[in-house]
């Protein structure tokens, strides 16, 4: 060996080192976190109750398929958090559960162990937590000295927040870039597929299927009851996968959450690979459904904007933002407590240039995606209530007609067995006659629904067996159509 070759060696014997300990400190977290996942329970401490912040469990972190998933980051610059951010979450964590070893700090702020444990010896160095004994697998259980409950209690005063780590508004936006509506191309098939348990024609579906394949905007105009909300809110399915969503960015020292469970639907998700596996994900991300986010007459201009929570330190993250990379259903659009001149004035320049300005509590002003399927869906026409203006930035407007007879008939044929009513051509026959085209009464597409939701309620209540009769549907048909 040279003496060139072993000084070579030796200069990276020490990286080499750090990157062995790394690797063995990732292959113990995985381990550690199968074992829970085997045994329902952690051996290091208790169980940590969830948070509003607090990450979904390791080991049932989803690893599909995906076109892009977020990485676990490998050095705290990787993850965007500092060495203070870090510190200022460990300690309200701390103070908030008494007592935690380090691996679980590390579950509850969505970190690999070998990025929380050189935060938490400087710690200790620092006098601000102390040992209170040992924890499996090289570990220690670890509470705040007096010095840093102290601190906490400080940190907790400016910003409650002790959930999982944020990521940077960088992160964010790339992520977005990653996942848009905009480069999937839904077929016909996609969109057959997203409309499977709706009855929808072939001229409908031709009609929205360019509309949903731009990714821009459209109007579902029409008469109430044929459907609108339904094919709104089924369209996303057209798109077919999964996104990912970080629970909570930092901008500038504010957090903003952006997970939502009351939007939000987590995607089915698989236990991780054996503890060779090495594709792990950054667990400070949610893998979601493509959210469909539907907001009617409660709609506000506060809705849009950055919500701060008073007394925590937390911001909440705008509706619009929310349902990045899905589709945002804006129901009975003309009917919300603000005036549709509002809306436009707030949204005309995001729908054109598909990125928004959003004010934080500090007063600063951020750059975010306006990337969203947004659907527009009234009762009224388009053009009474917005201008041209608005409506050229929404390149689809799309009325939801009347069904026909034919299909009244189909709509009876396929709810009756989900209802548990035997059809009867000759009873829908007397329905049609009498009580719609004696009355030039026109067919709505919730009407076979709703007038056999009446028969079975009837039915149940004078213990009769549900079936469709003449003396059934007229005794819906006077409920139902009483001041319509």
């Amino acid at each position: 060996m040279s003496e060139m070759t072993a000084i070579d060696e030796a200069a990276d014997a020490p990286q080499a080192a750090v990157r062995g300990t790394n690797d063995l400190d990732s292959l113990l977290d995985r381990i550690n976190r199968l074992a829970q996942a085997e045994s329902g329970t952690a051996e290091a401490a208790a169980p940590i109750p969830r948070t509003f912040g607090a990450p979904a469990p390791a080991d049932a972190i989803a690893l599909e398929d995906a076109d892009w998933c977020p990485p676990e980051p490998a050095t705290l610059e990787e993850a965007g958090v500092t060495e203070g951010q870090l510190e200022h979450l460990i300690l309200k964590c701390l103070a908030a559960f008494g007592d935690l070893s380090g691996r679980d700090v590390a579950g509850q702020h969505a970190l690999p162990f070998r990025l929380i444990e050189p935060q938490l010896q400087s710690m200790k160095l620092a006098q601000l937590v102390a040992f209170r004994g040992s924890a499996p697998m090289n570990d220690y259980v670890y509470q705040l000295t007096d010095l840093g409950r102290e601190r906490a209690k400080k940190l907790s005063e400016v910003c409650s927040y002790f959930g999982s780590a944020p990521v940077t508004l960088k992160a964010y936006i790339d992520s977005v870039r990653n996942q848009t509506m905009t480069k999937l191309h839904p077929t016909e098939k996609d969109l057959k597929r997203a409309f499977e348990d709706l009855l929808i024609n072939q001229h409908m579906l031709r009609r929205l299927g360019p509309a949903v394949n731009s990714g821009r905007g459209l109007f579902l105009y029409g008469q109430p009851g044929n459907g609108k909300t339904s094919i709104a809110e089924r369209v996303t399915k057209a798109f077919g996968d999964c996104i990912w969503i970080p629970r909570a960015i930092c901008i500038d020292g504010e957090i903003m959450r952006v997970f939502d469970p009351g939007v939000h639907e987590p995607a089915p998700e698989r236990k991780e690979g054996g503890p060779l596996h090495s594709d792990a994900v950054d667990r400070r991300w949610v893998r979601i459904r493509r959210p469909t986010i539907v907001v009617g007459g409660e709609l506000t201009m506060d809705s849009l904007e950055v919500n701060a929570s008073s007394g925590i330190g937390v911001s909440e993250a705008p509706i619009q933002l929310k349902s990045n990379c899905g589709t945002l259903v804006i129901d009975d659009f003309g009917r919300q407590r603000m005036t549709t001149d509002e809306l436009l004035n707030r949204w005309i320049v995001p729908l054109e240039k598909r990125y928004d300005f959003l004010q934080l509590a500090n007063g600063k002003k951020i750059q975010v995606p306006f990337d969203q399927l947004i659907i527009f869906s009234t009762n009224l026409e388009p053009r009474d209530l917005v201008d041209d203006a608005f409506l050229r930035r929404i390149p689809y407007k799309i009325e939801v007609t009347d069904p026909s007879e034919e299909d009244f008939r189909k709509l009876l044929e396929i709810m009756a067995p989900k209802l548990d009513v035997k059809y009867d051509p000759a009873a829908v026959d007397y329905l049609v006659t009498t009580h719609y085209k004696a009355n030039n009464r026109p067919f709505r597409a919730c009407q076979p629904r709703d007038l056999l939701l009446q028969i079975v309620n009837y039915c149940r209540y004078s213990e009769r067996t549900p079936a469709m009769t003449p003396e059934f549907f007229d005794y819906a048909c006077e409920n139902y159509f009483a001041v319509m």
